[in-house]
């Protein structure tokens, strides 16, 4: 029986995977489930799946999980070191790391290291340590099988094929809700606008991610890692339809491509059943309907924050991350309305021009690193907000 410990249990991906595990013609045991503060969902997730633990983000946490829980025999561990102890839990065949921030790439770092299996819908872990994870992986034999949809299209496309026969990767970007919008349309955009995506639905920071284009300039770094190549190999090109998620060009001028509908659920089952495939009961392509499929260059000027995570990249792991620091900080100032959208990218660039040059290797000190550039992105906030 496959094992499975899903952290970020509550939230999208979690949810999502937890849909597969309940839909699924394989029967999984799932071992971890996590959440940071939604013990209430989490005690009904507990009470579904029988974990042998679950961890909470703090005491307080875990004393009202109990409250909920009284006839549960799971352990309750705490905290972003109960994160980290259960990614190391007896028994467990597949993580899947879906935990926003710096917590989601401690615990998958340690998952590494211990040469499980992880799927890997934490961000953090390739923007701000990608080298220091596939360091670990490399060192410990880890496979890590990407769960977002663009790099879960890539692994496929892949498949059998080695670096030197690739030219270039083609990472599709759906546009978001301002496809079309110059810069000064966006100046006075509202956060409702930015969350009404018109293909996915996501948590509300990516979703506004989407709509800058930053999630796709993350996904460029994460792929960089994720796939060995080089900045210049990796491209994006706008396809509003998000029914091509990306595609890969080899050195002969073929491309593959993997199409489906945009619903997460299919990368995540297929991250969890890897190698193999299993029948699914989600929504398929019907291709007999007429379905136009178009391609565009991505508008860097109206959303330069992809502009800056090439740029980031060119630098290196320093400084991806500083620029998601400063863009975490940044998003959440906009959907508290302290900001503006733009505000986002601009706040971006002033953070990775002040940090971006810094030099730090060891995980603490780029974890310190991070916290500087959330430092300076807030200090920015505030003096805009006068």
């Amino acid at each position: 029986m496959p094992t499975l410990a899903i952290f970020g249990s509550t939230g999208s991906i979690g949810s999502q995977a937890l849909e597969v595990v309940r839909a699924s013609e394989v029967h999984y045991d799932v071992k971890v489930l996590t959440a940071w503060s939604n013990v209430e969902a989490l005690a009904t997730q507990a009470r579904e799946f029988h974990p042998e633990v679950v961890v909470v983000g703090t005491l307080d946490a875990a004393e009202c999980y109990r409250n909920r829980r009284r006839d549960g025999q799971e352990r309750v561990l705490v905290g972003e070191e109960g994160l980290e102890e259960a990614a190391a839990w007896p028994g467990v065949d597949t993580v899947l790391s879906a935990v926003v921030g710096a917590a989601g790439l401690r615990l998958t770092l340690r998952a590494v290291a211990l040469g499980r299996r992880v799927a890997l819908a934490n961000k953090e872990s390739l923007v701000v340590a990608g080298d220091l994870v596939t360091e670990a992986a490399a060192a410990s034999g880890a496979e890590i099988i990407p769960v977002d949809s663009e790099h879960a299209a890539i692994f496929q496309c892949l498949a059998g094929a080695s670096t030197r026969e690739v030219d270039r990767l083609v990472l599709t970007a759906s546009g978001g809700p301002f496809l079309g919008r110059s810069r000064e349309d966006l100046a006075y955009v509202g956060v409702d606008e930015a969350m009404d995506h018109p293909n996915w639905t996501m948590g509300a920071k990516i979703t506004v991610d989407s709509a800058t284009l930053m999630n796709k300039g993350l996904e460029v770094i994460e792929a960089h890692w994720l796939f060995g190549m080089k900045p210049g190999q990796i491209h994006v090109v706008v396809h509003p339809q998000s029914i091509v998620h990306s595609m890969v060009e080899f050195v002969d001028g073929s491309t593959l491509a993997q199409l489906g509908p945009p619903d997460m659920r299919l990368p995540i089952q297929y991250a969890l059943d890897y190698p193999v495939r299993n029948r699914s009961a989600w929504p398929r392509m019907d291709w007999t309907e007429r379905h136009a499929l178009s391609f565009q260059p991505p508008d860097m000027q109206t959303f330069p924050c992809l502009g800056l995570a090439f740029a980031a990249l060119e630098v290196g792991p320093a400084a991806t991350a500083v620029l998601n620091a400063a863009n975490e900080v940044a998003v959440a100032a906009f959907l508290d309305g302290r900001i503006s959208f733009n505000g986002i990218p601009d706040v971006n660039e002033a953070v990775l021009d002040r940090l971006g040059g810094e030099e730090a290797h060891a995980l603490e000190d780029r974890l310190q690193l991070d916290g500087e550039a959330r430092i300076r992105a807030k200090e920015l906030i505030g003096k805009a907000g006068n």
